[in-house]
């Protein structure tokens, strides 16, 4: 196995147990006993590791740092015991261990960005502790090979950035939010400008190492194809704490391609898409263009709003060949080369995340995301046109008081999409679908009556949107989880049956070998969220 050597420097044990107690202050006996329990035994090794409670002044700030949804910021969403933020697998391996003996659920996060916040927060009234991998970051790149490690806490934006320090040709299929951690990204799947081209982030991942329940550190040959299946598109967090991943770097021309037009269904918006959902996912695989559905004002009607759709595009190629591919496949489009920027893959990376080409790429280095808003999302997968008489009652709903800053972003697959298996990993859609759907929608105002008024709009166009996506099941995408296709009982008390509810829609056929990979790794179901793999036997969790 190729080892990873993270910088890390020991602290000697009494100065290691100072600064927990400090951080701690004794706020309760759950606190207390961690820290005996960390402190004692074979755990003695254990050094650096700091815990946040709620007494302590750091407590919040580190609590809300990682999270990208306001919705989950209320004061009355459940807390977590206390936050601990490793930086070595010893800590992690301890913090298992302790979680388990003092009852404790733990709630893993890398980057905060998960939809539904069940990294940050828990429903079930059985205390939880959040393992906040923000200090596990590290990156190194071995350009010959053209492999990488990334620790779990890494942010893409991050690989993107180290990996524009060393090449100018050397990339990786990731997402175009630069601030989401790889831990949740790449264990949910993975997709970005280069997914037609190269496939999943998770199809690209050649090792991981996760640490199990019972602290065993493992790497792929140790852990096993099953599992190792498993955590690529299944959902990391059911099966242990992933603290690393090596991937398969892939290359790229110098100079790539990129536009982006918007039209609005005054400007025969409606059947350029209509003609786009057939053509887009056909164009040769260097060519992505995905869509962004939103509202506007009205150019042509002052006062009045409208529907615009912003075509954008990233093509591993010159401009030229670009304006001619779309001239012949979509000539509706009226694509010119005045619209295209011929730019670095990193400066493509930056345009796609909205930033000015122009931007420097240290930016990447950042974790703050651009913008905070409260936000609910869904996601569907169409494998049939929507008919022109569809997408105007699509355009109904956009132009709705609620709707005013919600997306819906069509991304095209096929092209590498269609030719990986849907059994190769957990993530099950591949050919067979025109794209995936994300249903989107922000807002800024606080309280209930407008998290309500929001969120009921995005399920009356996810009501709408039935005749025209998948059916049995009706797909959708763990990285974008909606815990409106229902929920586990973290308790520990889930059968099969219930979790299939949303299982099938995220996993298809592949839900039934995730459950028996999950029934070997985690019997117990210690590792468990709203939405996480159950074990076959609805036993009640050991812990």
């Amino acid at each position: 196995m190729e080892a990873l050597s993270f910088p890390f420097r020991k602290l000697p044990i009494f100065l290691s147990l100072s600064i927990l107690l400090l951080l701690c202050n004794f706020p309760s006996a759950h606190c207390h006993d961690f820290l005996h329990c960390l402190s004692s035994g074979n755990h003695s090794t254990v050094s650096r590791v700091v815990v946040y409670t709620p007494s302590n002044p750091s407590y919040t700030p580190v609590l809300n740092s990682s999270l990208r949804n306001f919705r989950f910021t209320d004061p009355s969403t459940p807390k977590p015991l206390f936050i601990v933020t490793p930086t070595h697998e010893s800590q992690i391996q301890a913090v298992i261990r302790c979680s388990v003996k003092l009852r404790l659920q733990i709630r893993t996060r890398s980057g905060g960005h998960d939809y539904e916040g069940v990294s940050s927060w828990a429903t079930a009234p059985q205390p939880f502790i959040i393992l906040d991998l923000v200090n596990m970051s590290h990156i190194s790149i071995n350009a010959r090979k053209k492999t990488a490690w990334a620790q779990s806490g890494a942010t893409i934006g991050q690989i993107y950035y180290k990996l524009s320090q060393i090449s100018r040709t050397l990339a990786f299929p990731a997402g175009v939010c630069p601030t989401v951690g790889v831990g949740g990204h790449f264990s949910g799947g993975g997709y970005g400008t280069l997914l037609r081209k190269f496939g999943l982030a998770a199809d690209n991942i050649i090792d991981a190492r996760i640490i199990t329940v019972d602290g065993k550190i493992l790497d792929r040959k140790s852990m096993g194809e099953d599992l190792f299946w498993a955590i690529r598109g299944g959902g990391g967090a059911s099966f242990g704490v992933i603290t690393a991943w090596k991937l398969k770097l892939v290359t790229v021309p110098k100079i790539v391609t990129v536009f982006s037009v918007g039209r609005t269904i005054e400007e025969n918006a409606t059947k350029i898409f209509h003609k786009w959902q057939s053509v887009a996912p056909n164009f040769p695989k260097e060519l992505l263009v995905p869509v962004a559905i939103l509202q506007a004002n009205s150019t042509t009607r002052p006062g009045k709003k409208t529907v615009m759709l912003i075509f954008n595009a990233v093509f591993l190629g010159r401009a030229a060949n670009l304006v001619k591919l779309l001239s012949e496949r979509l000539p509706e489009l009226g694509l010119k080369r005045s619209d295209c920027r011929e730019v670095s893959w990193i400066q493509s990376a930056l345009f796609m995340s909205a930033y000015p080409i122009e931007t420097p790429p240290a930016i990447f280095e950042s974790r703050d995301p651009l913008l905070k808003f409260y936000f609910k999302g869904k996601s569907d997968y169409v494998q049939e046109p929507i008919p022109e008489h569809g997408l105007e009652g699509l355009w109904k709903l956009m132009l709705e008081d609620e709707a005013e800053l919600a997306q819906v972003i069509p991304v095209p697959y096929g092209g590498r999409m269609a030719e990986i298996s849907e059994s190769a990993l957990p993530f099950p859609h591949r050919a067979g679908n025109l794209y995936k759907f994300q249903h989107i929608v922000f807002w800024n105002e606080p309280g209930e009556e407008a998290s309500k008024r929001h969120i009921d709009w995005m399920r009356r166009l996810y009501e709408y949107l039935t005749p025209y996506v998948s059916k049995s099941p009706r797909a959708g995408y763990i990285n974008y989880r909606d815990l409106d296709l229902g929920v586990n009982d973290v308790q520990g008390n889930t059968s099969y049956a219930k979790a299939s509810v949303w299982g099938l829609k995220y996993f298809n056929k592949n839900f039934r070998k995730l459950v028996e990979v999950k029934t070997r790794v985690d019997p117990t179901d210690f590792f468990r969220n709203e939405q996480s793999i159950p074990p076959f036997l609805s036993v009640k969790a050991a812990n």
